[in-house]
């Protein structure tokens, strides 16, 4: 099984939704792409799934999409 390696997302707000995260990870470009994205991939925040453009995400929270792991660091 191949490893995948942890992206860290820095942001400098108390949270970012993961709209703004899809887009500063440069996994979409608009919003209207986000939403597709969101409703056609496996993603979830903390072990849930999820799929809320508009869903804050706060330092520490830890996202997987599609396999790969990345976390909200300050």
């Amino acid at each position: 099984m191949k490893e995948t390696k942890q992206i860290i997302v820095k942001i400098e707000e108390p949270f970012i939704t993961l709209g703004q995260l899809l887009k500063k990870c440069d996994l979409v470009s608009t919003g209207g792409e986000a939403k597709f994205f969101l409703s056609s991939h496996d993603i979830q925040v903390n072990g849930e799934e999820e799929n809320r453009r508009g869903k804050k995400c706060y330092e520490g929270d830890r996202i997987l999409i599609d396999g790969q792991e990345y976390l909200i660091s300050k």
